[in-house]
């Protein structure tokens, strides 16, 4: 996965996170803004800034565990749904954690069932852009939740009816659904 690290000479902030993304083992693309007028302009001292697949993740500090579960989840989403068929059996017990923990986000898993995690809003038009942003997701994928919305909040279930139950492809989806939220 993709990590880049704006940073300035003579910041202590900035080595700091260096050092933290060093130690866990993570090697991010160091771009010093002082090089680049523009970044510069952008970022003056509000360093260090680091992105994770393209999108702020942190300023001014770096949460190594919120980073690793950023990275994990960004490859989950990176993953393809694939269409159920049947006759698969559905996720249980430490699998299930398993890719919980990779998902992140805060989504639940409901009685080994289905996915769940409500998002909040500003006001109507953001959560219905939100719902068309998932929506064209599962298009694409061939993978389609269950979408509530409401003032303010998106509801979303996700689960393989086929089966009824969970697979690999209901976490990949809610990772998908998850970037669009940054």
């Amino acid at each position: 996965m993709d990590v880049t690290l704006y940073t300035r000479r003579d910041c202590h902030l900035c080595d700091v996170a260096k050092e933290a993304l060093h130690d866990a083992g993570i090697t991010p693309q160091v771009i010093d803004i002082d090089s680049h007028p523009d970044l510069q302009r952008q970022y003056t001292n509000d360093v260090p800034v680091i992105f994770v697949g393209g999108r702020e993740a942190f300023r001014h500090r770096v949460n190594i565990s919120a980073l690793k579960r950023m990275i994990m989840s960004a490859a989950l989403a990176n993953e393809k749904c694939i269409p159920c068929q049947g006759g698969v059996p559905r996720l249980k017990g430490s699998e299930l954690a398993a890719l919980q923990r990779e998902l992140g986000g805060n989504w639940q898993v409901v009685d080994e069932h289905h996915l769940k995690k409500e998002f909040g809003f500003r006001d109507f038009a953001e959560a219905l852009a939100f719902t068309n942003r998932i929506g064209a997701v599962a298009e694409k994928e061939g993978h389609h939740p269950d979408i509530v919305l409401a003032w303010g909040k998106v509801g979303v279930t996700i689960w393989t009816h086929k089966i009824d139950g969970l697979t690999r492809s209901d976490f990949v989806l809610a990772a998908k659904i998850e970037t669009l939220q940054r």
